[in-house]
């Protein structure tokens, strides 16, 4: 069953959208994973999150952001039950043609957990897509509110 609509999130959703994610497990709870830093995500004129929708629940998200130097992906997220039905990829083509567009980007990167194997599977299954796993580099990450990584090692 491929989604009702794709399409921009609305405000009054984002605390849908948090539920959604807390429910589907796709990546541990970042420090920007609230109401406020979704919110001012969604003020950047170049950032998206869109969300997937069947019988107008929630069973997809993506966001995508252009900070002027390339665009990046976060949180490409399908419920377990609508997964291998054309949702992500068509999440994916979505925030792909909005941030070639709209934010005038050259190149994209999706940021993918190791630790999700379905979540490899799906990247390294997106090549027509123009997605080809790129083994050069490794995130390093630092959270402002600790100025310390959070993440497990």
């Amino acid at each position: 069953m491929s989604p009702d609509v794709i399409r921009p999130v609305l405000t009054e959703e984002l605390p849908a959208v948090l539920s959604f994610w807390r429910e589907v497990e796709v990546t541990p709870p970042s420090v920007t994973d609230s109401v406020e830093g979704l919110t001012i995500l969604m003020q950047q004129p170049v950032a998206l999150l869109l969300v997937a929708t069947v019988d107008g629940k929630i069973v997809g998200s993506i966001i995508g952001g252009w900070d002027g130097w390339r665009g990046n992906i976060y949180h490409l997220a399908v419920a377990p039950a609508h997964r291998r039905k054309g949702i992500a990829r068509r999440l994916v083509r979505e925030i792909s043609t909005a941030l070639f567009e709209k934010g005038d980007a050259q190149r994209l990167s999706a940021l993918v957990e190791y630790e999700h194997p379905w979540a490899m599977e799906f990247w390294s299954s997106v090549h027509d897509l123009g997605y080809v796993r790129d083994p050069r580099f490794a995130r390093f990450i630092a959270d402002r509110i600790t100025g310390e990584n959070q993440v497990d090692p």
